[in-house]
């Protein structure tokens, strides 16, 4: 089978009814599972760039898209992306529409990405539909979405459109009786330090940032039209009683145990990166008993030098001569950490639902007693 390409390299936006649009090319991460996308910068009004988005209102056909383009293109852990389409208003993000990532291999080579989503920008503008970029969307597998290529597209997008944001859908999670679709920022803090690509660990440590304040998750509300509202009121009175009441249903899924098989994946990732750091910092310890011990025997023989009427030893460069070892990536620890967060919330929400159900069942167990 072939290897799948990155969904999007670019993506194009017309400015102009009479002018032909150029991609502007950004960076792109490094290779992962995970596609890329990499927007073109649209002008946003001036009273937006002081205001950071507070809440999204999304469409709910939005919603029913992202989960249809999952369930038509989507298969186990393979995942799918898409464009965000829509407004800004005020310190609100108003997502009105969406198109997918087309999705091809290697093999397809007459394809061209760029062609194709300027195509349907132009399309959408026949229709009057509102076909400004937001963001995106991308789906995730048991919530395992907090990686280096998300954070470098969400740069490229956030460095780009400041007011954009990506959508995370789980649907996994989803299926177990919850609509699970969040939304994320980069916080101003990580973004200063994407910006300056100072990701050692002294930057890090000056900019205080931590597993914990590298995203931002923005409220969402998802809004409907009355006439959808009457629909989903007549569906819900038409739909079987027996499909309600599988959510109280008592027994635990492989939902828990496969999130609990990721935890303790990521808690092994995470006992080598302290390994990494161990070695490191004995390396460093070892340095400096190595330039002590040189510093002493060259004081040594000068001394010894001065006694016998020589001149001294001539200054040498110490940093040449014991070059510092190169630390460990800090970032990709910090990832690592947000994602065992993650995890643990997830399964958090899990483990709370069961236990609400169960002290439930003892409730009516002892009072039908």
């Amino acid at each position: 089978m072939a290897d799948r390409k990155d969904s999007a390299s670019a993506i194009a936006v017309p400015e102009d009814e009479e002018s032909t649009p150029t991609p502007i090319p950004t960076p792109t991460s490094t290779p992962t599972s995970t596609p890329t996308p990499t927007p073109t910068p649209t002008p946003t009004p001036s009273n937006t760039l002081d205001s950071p988005v507070k809440q999204i209102q999304i469409e709910g056909l939005v919603v029913l898209k992202i989960i249809k383009h999952y369930q038509e293109e989507g298969q186990g852990n393979e995942v799918v992306q898409g464009v965000l389409l829509g407004l800004v208003v005020e310190d609100r993000l108003e997502i009105t529409n969406c198109f997918p990532f087309p999705q091809h291999t290697e093999d397809d080579a007459d394809f061209d990405e760029v062609q194709y989503q300027m195509e349907m920008m132009r399309s959408l503008r026949h229709v009057n539909i509102d076909h400004l970029h937001v963001g995106w969307y991308q789906s995730t597998y048991y919530g395992s979405f907090v990686s280096r290529a998300l954070l470098d597209s969400q740069f490229s997008y956030q460095h780009a459109i400041e007011e954009s944001v990506v959508l995370v859908y789980d649907p996994i999670k989803t299926a177990q009786g919850s609509l699970s679709l969040k939304a994320y920022r980069l916080t101003p803090k990580l973004m200063e330090i994407c910006k300056e690509k100072d990701f050692t660990p002294e930057g890090l440590k000056k900019a205080s940032i931590g597993f914990e304040n590298m995203f931002e998750e923005v409220p969402i509300v998802i809004k409907n039209s009355h006439l959808i509202n009457v629909l989903m009121w007549e569906m819900e009175q038409k739909s079987a009683v027996s499909d309600k009441q599988e959510l109280l249903n008592l027994s635990s899924s492989n939902h828990l145990e496969k999130s609990l098989q990721l935890l303790m994946d990521r808690v092994d990732d995470m006992s080598q990166d302290i390994v990494k750091y161990n070695t490191f910092s004995r390396n460093v310890s070892k340095q400096q008993q190595q330039k002590h011990q040189y510093l002493q025997r060259r004081q040594q023989e000068n001394t010894q030098r001065q006694t016998r009427g020589e001149p001294p030893l001539p200054e040498e460069d110490i940093s040449k001569m014991f070059k510092p070892p190169q630390p460990p990536p800090r970032m990709d620890t910090l990832l690592i950490a947000g994602q065992i967060n993650t995890y643990c919330q997830h399964i958090k929400e899990f483990t709370s639902q069961n236990l609400g159900k169960m002290f439930m069942a003892e409730a009516l167990q002892g009072h039908n007693v």
